[in-house]
């Protein structure tokens, strides 16, 4: 569900500003607009972030994969004023060779004497050439102060190779704090000799807030009673957008780490689909995917990752690297059943699985299966957006048109399949099915609607249309891995060498199928449930999430 929201405006006393926004980010539950305070403190904190990423990439840059580096504590500041160091000694080497390469034809001359002939003896540059303009000192003494520089240069290198990155990544979450806090301070406006916030609390969490105001028992907040704070809470006003919480059941919450990895989250007032987006992007997965031997590493991996989460400590460990977990071990599954389903596994089959009924229905070699499937799943999934609808709106006529349009859809559905050769033709008893669906539209639509009628029927024919790239995505993947595997298998040499050029074509091959299997989840997956089911369903995803104000945790 997507958790109702409070408007919050807390007033305290201007001289414990400070202590309040400590209590308020202790209690980790009020939601502040942080992204729209850019003060000058917040611009400082923000580039003590900024200089220690900075250092962790200098860090990282100069040790490369060298493992045999004594590691020693140095500050931010240490290892930016080596870099700097060292860059000023890389424009003073650069000025060096530039030198000493315009000087290596003229030999390893006495500047000083030079000038001293050149001074005395009219004529002389005609006799012997000589530079326009001569060097501070001779040739040799130019190399040896090269060589120095470039020593200069390595040391300042080991230097920050050494430095360690570990404490500094450590100080991040403090440094986020910071600049969270410097945010939230801004936003504190000042009246006399009070100050006021403003924010959104959930409604399950007001008694926490509440509890703090009334009672002192708590000895993190035992000075709030004598600080005194005034809350005003209200629910939103009309044309006020409150941030989204979207609590799932508990089975389905991992979902939020993949909605808030892209960026998306329902408007404040629409339906939380978490349960519907999991289930089917989990058979997306599976699909586009398309091997069970890619989904067993996946798999494999995430085994590894659970391992390492065990051994950490839940504690110690964020919930979204949990929430992630959660998700690849659900999608990996699926693709793995996908596999057994389809005989899958990296471009081969198993033998012993070839007469399966699951393997011989998917492998029809007209597609007919495959693409009834896919417009089947298509079908079913816009459907359960118009009956949710429905159902939502079930105490008014305006439920009417919702189950229409999912008459319509099962219409589309029996003329895709006609259309394509699945079937003989439409079945006669979906006319009469779509001439009720249009009834039931007509009687809730008037104006410019209605006649957009037609253009939205051929539209959600194309939708249904548009889940065939499930077999298309995923066929392609197959045929790909079964190319390489057959360019690997093909290979006209010698047994003995044929070996490791085969296993490196394998690897290419099925690394480059991997990561493409990668780049269709995010494009077709995703577009699925935010594009065709959305629109079915009247998400617009524009929304924006709940990030209440609270200490940054290590992840």
């Amino acid at each position: 569900m997507i958790v109702p929201m409070k408007h919050l405006d807390l007033v305290c006393v201007a001289s414990e500003r400070d202590a309040t926004l400590e209590r308020l980010r202790a209690l980790g539950v009020v939601h502040l607009d942080l992204a729209s305070a850019s003060a000058a403190p917040v611009a400082a904190a923000e580039g003590d972030l900024a200089d220690a990423e900075r250092a962790v990439r200098l860090v990282l840059k100069a040790r490369g994969r060298r493992d045999d580096i004594e590691i020693r504590p140095r500050s931010v500041a240490e290892v930016l004023a080596l870099d700097a160091d060292r860059a000023t000694l890389a424009a003073e080497r650069d000025r060096l060779e530039r030198v000493i390469r315009d000087l290596e034809p003229y030999g390893d001359f006495d500047p000083a004497l030079a000038q001293r002939l050149r001074d005395g003896v009219e004529g002389l540059d005609e006799v012997v050439p000589l530079p326009e303009k001569l060097p501070e000192m001779r040739l040799s003494r130019l190399r040896e102060k090269l060589a120095r520089v470039e020593n200069r240069i390595n040391i300042d290198v080991e230097k920050i190779a050494s430095s360690d990155d570990k404490a500094m990544l450590a100080s991040y979450p403090a440094l986020r704090d910071r600049i969270a806090f410097e945010r939230a301070r801004e936003l504190l406006s000042d009246h006399g000799a009070v100050s006021v916030v403003t924010g959104w609390i959930p409604e399950t969490r007001v008694k926490d807030l509440m509890d703090i105001v009334t009672s002192a028992k708590s000895d993190l907040f035992e000075r709030t009673k004598a600080i005194g704070w005034g809350v005003l809470l209200r629910d939103p006003a009309e044309g006020e957008t409150p941030p989204t919480l979207v609590e799932p059941p508990r089975a389905f919450r991992a979902i939020n780490a993949l909605m808030d990895g892209l960026g998306i989250a329902p408007g404040y007032t629409e339906s939380d689909v978490s349960v519907p987006f999991m289930c089917y992007f989990s058979l997306f997965f599976a699909m586009l995917v398309g091997d069970g031997g890619y989904g067993a590493i996946i798999f494999a991996l995430t085994l590894l990752g659970w391992r390492k989460y065990r051994r950490a400590g839940s504690s110690s460990v964020s919930p979204l690297a949990k929430s992630w977990l959660v998700l690849l071990t659900v999608f990996s599954s699926a693709t793995i059943a996908w596999g057994v389903l389809s005989n899958t596994w990296f471009g081969a089959g198993l033998p012993f699985a070839a007469d399966w009924p699951t393997v011989k229905w998917l492998g029809d070699p007209t597609y007919n299966n495959m693409m009834f499937l896919c417009f089947t799943i298509g079908t079913s999934h816009l459907v359960l957006a118009r009956l949710w609808n429905a159902a939502c709106r079930i105490n008014s006529a305006d439920c009417l048109p919702e189950f229409g349009w999912a008459g319509v859809l099962v219409f589309m559905y029996f003329v895709v399949n006609a259309i394509v050769g699945i079937t003989a033709g439409v079945p006669s008893w979906s006319y009469w099915l779509l001439g009720a669906s249009l009834l039931l539209i007509v009687s809730r639509t008037r104006g410019v609607s209605l006649g957009m009628l037609p253009l939205n029927m051929m539209s959600a024919m194309g939708d249904i249309i548009s889940y065939v790239r499930l077999f298309a995505v995923g066929y392609a993947s197959l045929q790909v891995a079964k190319n390489f595997n057959e360019m690997a298998i093909g290979l006209d040499l010698p047994v003995a060498a044929k070996i490791v050029p085969m296993v490196l074509i394998l690897l290419l091959g099925h690394g480059i199928n991997f990561a493409l299997a990668g780049l269709s989840i995010l494009v077709h997956a995703v577009r699925l449930n935010t594009l065709e089911f959305s629109n079915h369903k009247g998400l617009t995803w524009s929304g924006y999430a709940f990030r209440p104000f609270r200490r940054e945790r290590c992840s």
